[in-house]
């Protein structure tokens, strides 16, 4: 896949997941967010808690399964420090998550993927 589909369908994920958490009750403050530490695919609040979150996108579930590791996980949470002031008030809690998508699937959440 060239790199130009990919990036397609890399924006075709970020709008399903922040659909899916815009239903789930999450307003969405940025998207791709770019940082000299890596990019955080979506930023979103809901009341004190702030996300940042990856999003990947597979064209299978099982191609999921190998999507997101530990390196990936403390590049989403450098570029979420960088960031992090930008969106943050006194009394909110950071949380890093992950959504992962592929086509014919209920979207995996995993809530509070990274814990220093």
């Amino acid at each position: 896949m060239s790199r130009q589909a990919a990036e397609k369908r890399g924006r075709k994920g970020e709008g399903f997941a922040a659909l899916w958490l815009r239903l789930h009750g999450w307003r969405i403050l940025a998207r791709r967010v770019k940082t000299p530490r890596g990019e955080i695919d979506l930023v979103a609040r809901r009341g004190r808690t702030v996300l940042f979150i990856e999003v990947k996108w597979r064209a299978t579930a099982a191609e999921l399964d190998l999507s997101i590791d530990a390196w990936r996980l403390r590049r989403v949470a450098a570029a979420a420090e960088a960031i992090a002031h930008r969106y943050l008030r006194k009394g909110d809690s950071p949380r890093i998550d992950v959504l992962m998508l592929a086509p014919g699937c209920w979207p995996r959440h995993i809530v509070n993927a990274w814990q220093p």
